[in-house]
């Protein structure tokens, strides 16, 4: 097979268009961006609002945008670093915390609107599937789209996680059951089982458990955090389900307490190395001959 040398044309260059920095860069997706973010024209003062989920190493975010002109605005946002406050200080990155995460993020924006009493949501979850509804003689629901950005959704991916979480919270997130774990794509049936073994970690308990018998030494590297709190396989399910609650509880934002000028000051003084005089130098390294002798 011979090797054909591509010829660009002037024409070609003449007529290159430049496309937008995050579309270079590979971080957003500019088809599914303008379909999230394009309100009604008939419409005055009606964006979409966009659930945002994304993932880092060691966090969840789910926030709650919609956009302007001058840029995307922040309704409300949750954060995986923030469940340790609820009792969940193990797996922040996993599916049943991607599940909490949602959950918080969907009462703190009703709490916000003044619609937690309205809609509360799922408050028992068996996994079932199921679309948040119009109360008679009430506001609609509170409608939010998925927004997963440059995510792969495979059935079962976390960031559908988020999504039951925040639509079991009491917002309306259109969607339907086929990326949930537990879908059978030959029935075309959801088993309800596998998608709450999932949301309250069921899978993470058999792991454990089927580790801690074949390799204890991997199951001592992997779980040490777990082990030293005294989290076993039995318990998460507990940690989780008290979780739940207490997020439906208290869902509001609680800033960190932060350091005074003073205590930042005192705490970097620690670690600054203090400038020896000429006197403490000669002495130092007299001190390093003498060990040094004494060693031959």
């Amino acid at each position: 097979m011979s090797f054909h040398k591509i010829v660009k044309t002037s024409a070609y260059h003449s007529r290159f268009q430049t496309p937008f920095r995050r579309r270079r860069e590979g971080k957003t997706d500019y088809y599914a961006r303008k379909r999230l973010v394009t309100q009604h024209k008939a419409k005055y003062n009606t964006p979409k609002y966009r659930l945002v989920v994304r993932f880092t190493n060691k966090d969840i975010i789910a926030q709650i945008v919609s956009s302007q002109l001058k840029g995307d605005i922040v309704f409300t946002a949750a954060y995986a670093h923030e469940l340790p406050r609820y009792g969940v200080k193990h797996g922040l990155t996993n599916w049943a915390a991607a599940y909490a995460v949602g959950l918080l993020v969907a009462r703190r924006a009703l709490k916000k609107l003044g619609l937690d009493e309205t809609y509360k949501g799922v408050e028992e979850v068996e996994g079932e599937f199921e679309l948040t509804e119009a109360v008679e003689d009430g506001p609609r629901p509170f409608k939010v789209f998925l927004d997963v950005g440059m995510t792969r959704t495979t059935t079962g991916a976390k960031c559908f996680g988020v999504l039951k979480g925040a639509s079991d919270g009491g917002l309306y997130v259109p969607h339907s059951a086929s990326r949930f774990p537990g879908w059978d794509i030959e029935s075309e049936e959801l088993d309800s089982e596998t998608l709450r073994k999932y949301i309250f970690a069921g899978h993470v308990s058999e792991y454990m458990e089927e580790l801690a018998d074949d390799d204890e030494e991997r199951f001592r590297q992997i779980f040490q955090s777990y082990l030293d709190d005294e989290v076993d396989a039995d318990s998460i399910e507990e940690i989780l389900t008290a979780a739940h609650e207490q997020i439906r509880a208290e869902p509001e934002h609680k800033p960190a307490s932060k350091k005074s000028k003073a205590e930042y000051a005192a705490e970097s003084k620690k670690y600054k190395q203090k400038k020896l005089t000429k006197a403490e130098r000669d002495a130092r390294v007299q001190a390093k001959i003498q060990e040094i002798r004494a060693q031959e």
